[in-house]
């Protein structure tokens, strides 16, 4: 993730509720069994780990970032601060959950070798996050108000935003049996403007400008996207693709 982009659990909660929210299809097909041990990659502030501990599992969920881990334990929630890309985890979990967190971290290979070092032979990975197109229309509106200013974007993404092959590959390399995986365009109300989105997750795109610039050069993308995201009685909408997947790990590697 880049160094640029943080998280307050306040804003996101206010802000990015939806995530969660639209995240209970990917909760129903992780399908959490009574006793079970599951991780919950990329936690944020717990609620969906809420949920998966209701249904009568033992989560460790974990974050990189330490403000929504403490959201997150604040929840009564077993959470800690780990870079999942960066998994120590050995033979410990029924199941691996993501949702919606995935696309912050761009080593996928790191995060699919230390999944599969973390699940138990036959365990299940199933999660959901962008994949290709995901935000094009925002990012290209990011992208051209830095070049208006004379900043060289490249390098500020912080997105990974695979196509259902790429990753259905990766899956396969590092010996998951892959059952389900679809690329889901879904347009996504916000809650309200989207300078509140901008400011929750484009974070790392305001990165290069001095700190008094950004308010203007959020105002400045907001103004270019207003034709194409706005309707007429001023409700906005993210231009999301989604990439959901269910896999398992292979009870041997594949030579």
């Amino acid at each position: 993730m880049s160094d640029a982009q943080t998280w307050d659990p306040a804003g996101y909660a206010r802000n990015a509720r939806f995530v969660s929210d639209l995240g209970m299809p990917v909760l129903e097909l992780l399908a959490p069994k009574q006793g079970e041990r599951i991780l919950d990659l990329g936690c944020g502030d717990g609620d969906l780990t809420q949920k998966i501990v209701s249904r009568g599992c033992r989560v460790v969920a974990v974050d990189a970032s330490a403000e929504q881990v403490a959201a997150a334990r604040e929840r009564g929630l077993d959470a800690q601060v780990c870079d999942g890309q960066d998994l120590a985890f050995d033979a410990e979990f029924d199941a691996v959950f993501s949702n919606a967190a995935m696309h912050w971290m761009t080593r996928p290979d790191d995060v699919l070798r230390g999944v599969r070092r973390a699940l138990t032979p036959g365990g299940r990975f199933v999660g959901e996050f962008g994949g290709h197109g995901c935000v094009a229309t925002i990012e290209t509106a990011l992208r051209d108000s830095l070049e208006r200013r004379g900043v060289d974007p490249h390098g500020v993404r912080p997105w990974y935003f695979p196509t259902d092959r790429q990753y259905r590959a990766k899956l396969e390399a590092h010996d998951f049996e892959v059952s389900s995986l679809a690329l889901i365009p879904r347009p996504t109300r916000l809650p309200g403007d989207i300078i509140g989105w901008l400011e929750t997750f484009a974070g790392s795109f305001a990165g290069p400008l001095p700190e008094g610039e950004r308010p203007a050069y959020f105002a400045e993308v907001r103004e270019s996207l207003r034709s194409r995201l706005c309707d007429t009685e001023g409700n906005w909408t993210a231009d999301y693709v989604r990439l959901r997947f269910a896999a398992r790990r292979r009870e041997q590697r594949v030579t």
